[in-house]
């Protein structure tokens, strides 16, 4: 019986609206950012925020000027010695801006106007610190397996947070999608230190790098507030910097806002983009793009190199800070693809019978790529005369997946490395004194493989060129399961050919969905989902010296009928012809020997 199309449409779309939800992720504004489309879904179609992300760290951006507009830093040598050499260990830092200009001699020329017209606080300063660590690349080797075991260590003052417990085993670049909370009190504690160590199990963890972070020249720079910092409204955040710039207010209007003399028009700012529901009032999204063209620190993630020196960089943290970002990285879920393989047609007949006839002992073999421990393989289709193969045999490929970057995951101890999802099989033909002889293969990238026909007739090689036709090829994630015939590709002299056709099922579960509807390898237990019945193999499909009566009743008889005929006959008539001569009686000086035992022959035949 069909489902109803009301109940079929509701599955639908709760489908749809979780996919949604889980393809929009903080992942999703990070790849959309550098330029990986197929890894962000449809974050870019939706027409949402990206992130500034730089190459290098912010105090090298140009346009922010070091972070050093309002006060440089200037270090405290201990200065020289009795040997007037000098003596280079730095005492402290001296934060200050010398700004020097002439004076006129003419007293009604009025003064210069002041440099400094908005002072930082004199007193300390109680800050919240949020540290994001997304990634790092190129780590330097610390293990002898060439690799190494990071986890992130952050401090400021005499407090400090590890996440020993959380390091990442076996790998130069490492995914911590990390937020970690300190205070610390400015500018007695200004350096943020952020360092990473690799982790050893017997002895004594081994530094790989560190960076250090000026806090309080983010906090002073007059490049700030950032414009993504969501503790204060943007109404507020242009209020701020109009009284430190000493530029006049914004006057808002219904739909408007001038600002030091432009005129900025929602319309106009908003035009060509899909509005979300959620934007806000017209006067905070008006405040907003005129922060946005202030040229202050972008919502961003930039890069820093690991060193042992000191060196700048993190977010702003005046007032109430928000809700902190969740960069948790995406964990893959585990997927099983269920492979039923149900008939072959036109393989390669590789071996020669006993009788002379072209034969293959055909059986398929698959897995998924990473994954060649793993491999399964059907039962034997024995003596195929015309390359057919009957199996009702069903593979489970357990793996984890992540839809979002289109990536399974494959383990070795604890390394993790991301491959294309992709599986193969292959037909052989089996041999029992020898190896094995290799037919064809078929390899399909789950996310991008080719619709499988419909018949065996109109199945060949040509499915599986993407050259022409693209729109034939699907992906299993979206389609779910799909049915038909493949071709499997063999080599012949440098040149592609036909090496058989498979009939398969293919369908993709969540780990969810496998508990809920089970299914065993082979034809084991639970054989559900669907139940596969024993294939209906001809009376030809044995291995013959294992049954030697069908041997003789569905090879030899079959074959060779009247031959066998033709002897038993000649056989019999060979047999009389023999007694006869050997019963007839001879002449000569043997006669009576003859006679005599022609004599007795006779009166045994009468007893």
């Amino acid at each position: 019986m069909g489902r109803p199309d009301g109940i079929s449409s509701v599955f639908k779309y709760k489908y749809m609206k979780s996919n949604e939800e889980e393809f929009i992720d903080w992942w999703s504004k990070f790849f959309a950012s550098i330029g990986e489309r197929e890894k962000c879904g449809s974050y870019l179609e939706k027409d949402f925020d990206t992130l500034k992300v730089y190459d290098t760290q912010l105090e090298n951006v140009a346009a922010f000027e070091g972070l050093s507009d309002f006060c440089n830093t200037f270090k405290l040598y201990r200065g020289k010695t009795q040997e007037e050499m000098e003596d280079p260990s730095v005492i402290g830092e001296f934060k200050g801006l010398f700004k020097i200009y002439p004076l006129s001699e003419d007293p009604a020329i009025p003064m210069p106007p002041r440099q400094f017209h908005q002072l930082a606080a004199q007193g300390p300063q109680e800050c919240l610190v949020r540290i994001y660590i997304i990634r790092a690349f190129g780590l330097q080797p610390k293990d002898p397996n060439g690799k190494c075991d990071p986890y992130v260590k952050v401090s400021i003052g005499k407090k400090s947070v590890s996440d020993q417990d959380n390091y990442i085993p076996c790998t130069l670049e490492p995914v911590f999608g990390k937020m970690l909370e300190l205070t610390c009190t400015l500018p007695l504690e200004k350096d943020l230190k952020i360092t990473l160590y690799d982790y050893d199990l017997l002895s004594k963890d081994e530094k790989i790098g560190e960076t250090v972070i000026d806090l309080e020249d983010r906090l002073l720079s007059n490049s700030g507030p950032n414009q993504w910092r969501d503790q204060l409204r943007p109404s507020q955040l242009l209020h701020l910097f109009c009284q430190q710039h000493r530029v006049k207010a914004p006057v808002y209007q219904t739909d408007r806002v001038v600002f030091q003399d432009k005129e900025y028009i929602l319309e106009e700012i908003e035009a060509g983009r899909v509005l979300n529901p959620h934007l806000g009032p017209v006067k905070e999204r008006l405040a907003l793009h005129v922060l946005q063209q202030q040229g202050l620190v972008p919502e961003h993630v930039e890069s820093r190199p690991l060193y042992s020196p000191l060196q700048p960089d993190i977010e702003q943290a005046l007032g109430r800070p928000g809700p902190p970002f969740n960069i948790t990285p995406r964990r893959a879920k585990r997927f099983f693809l269920r492979c039923i393989i149900w008939n072959t047609k036109d393989v390669i007949l590789d071996d020669l019978s006993i009788t002379g006839e072209k034969m293959s002992d055909i059986y398929v073999k698959g897995w998924m790529v990473g994954f060649e421990e793993h491999k399964q393989k059907t039962d034997v289709h024995y003596r195929s005369l015309g390359g057919e193969g009957n199996f009702n045999w069903r593979f489970i490929f357990p793996f984890d997946y992540l839809p979002a970057e289109q990536d399974a995951f494959w383990r070795l101890d604890k390394t993790e490395s991301k491959i294309p999802a992709r599986v193969v099989f292959q037909i052989w033909d089996n041999d029992r004194f020898s190896f094995d002889d290799f037919l064809g293969s078929l390899q399909l990238d789950l996310n991008h493989m080719p619709k499988p026909a419909k018949t065996a007739e109109k199945c060949s090689l040509e499915q599986l060129d993407d050259t022409f036709h693209p729109e034939r090829f699907v992906s299993l994630f979206e389609q779910k399961t799909v049915k038909g015939w493949w071709p499997c590709v063999a080599e012949e002299a440098e040149r592609k050919t036909l090496g058989g056709k498979l009939e398969m099922t293919l369908e993709i579960v969540a780990e969810s969905e496998h508990e809920e509807r089970p299914a065993g390898q082979g034809r084991d237990e639970p054989n559900m989902n669907p139940k596969l019945e024993d294939p209906r193999r001809p009376d030809t499909s044995f291995l013959w010296f294992t049954s030697p009566y069908k041997t003789m009743k569905f090879i030899l008889w079959r074959r060779f009928r009247c031959a066998i005929i033709l002897f038993v006959i000649l056989f019999i008539l060979l047999l009389f012809v023999g007694i006869f001569i050997y019963a007839f009686p001879v002449s000569g000086p043997e006669g009576r020997h003859g006679a005599c035992l022609g004599g007795a022959l006779g009166w045994m035949r009468g007893m």
